[in-house]
């Protein structure tokens, strides 16, 4: 009974924020699509892993922000399981972030280092405080470019309404989605849905392909919160993996 009991009150829950965001009708900005523009941060432990995950040596612990599949598990291959495994025993050197290379998509955009989000009517632009990380996002109907990798993917937008949709690809294989080490090959392939649902709110959705890494595609979404103070700004975080100073580099 108490089961039933929690399953209809997440399920009206559910129901009573999807209608509350149906009915919310966001700013316009100056190109005329609803308003984006801001300092956006993530409040969970998805840096960490985007799986359900129990605290560990620089992760904290924290809840999947997987909804598809409903068991909020990545639905890897099985014969790659054994290189997640080996990612996260050596997570402190193998992880590319800690040696200051660009995040990738969608990391950075739930890492613990705010965005900032500029836009106009044929391009979007995606600022991390992150290492001086950059994302142009072209608003444009042309396909990917041929033959190439980027860090940063390259990345073809469209509005469908008041969502942002976001087309990346042409992916390298180097970037990790967590600092647990789950990865992807070059064929990934990230959809990004980007919705303001309240004044200080974007839902931000990925839905991430790789025929090479998983058996199906697989969605997680999660709220961005907007940062009121009107003096808000990013601030510079440089990556010094390479000074001495660290110390990590010369740490056994």
């Amino acid at each position: 009974m108490k089961l039933r009991v929690a399953v209809w009150t997440i399920a009206a829950s559910l129901v009573t924020q999807t209608a509350w965001a149906q009915a919310y009708k966001a700013p316009r900005a100056g190109d005329g699509h609803a308003d984006l523009e801001g300092i956006w941060q993530a409040r969970n432990t998805a840096y960490g892993s985007v799986e359900a995950h129990g605290a560990s040596w620089g992760i904290r612990a924290g809840a999947s922000v997987i909804v598809d599949p409903a068991d909020g598990k990545i639905p890897y291959k099985p014969e790659m399981l054994a290189k997640r495994e080996e990612n996260f025993k050596n997570r402190e050197k193998a992880d590319p972030v800690n040696k200051c290379f660009l995040p990738g998509v969608p990391r950075v955009m739930y890492m613990p280092y705010p965005v900032q989000i500029f836009q106009t009517l044929a391009q979007i632009e995606i600022a991390s405080e992150f290492g001086h990380t950059i994302r142009h996002i072209y608003v444009s109907n042309k396909g990917h470019y041929g033959e190439a990798e980027f860090w940063m993917p390259d990345s073809r937008a469209k509005w469908e309404g008041d969502t942002l949709v976001i087309d990346n690809g042409n992916f390298n294989a180097e970037t990790w989605l967590d600092a647990s080490g789950n990865f992807h090959s070059e064929k990934l392939r990230v959809i990004e849905r980007l919705t303001r649902t309240a004044d200080d709110v974007i839902t931000y959705e990925a839905t991430i392909t790789d025929p090479d890494v998983y058996t199906r595609p697989w969605t997680i979404r999660m709220p961005l919160y907007r940062d009121r103070d009107p003096n808000a700004q990013l601030y510079e975080y440089e990556c010094h993996v390479y000074l001495e100073d660290e110390g990590k580099l010369t740490r056994k």
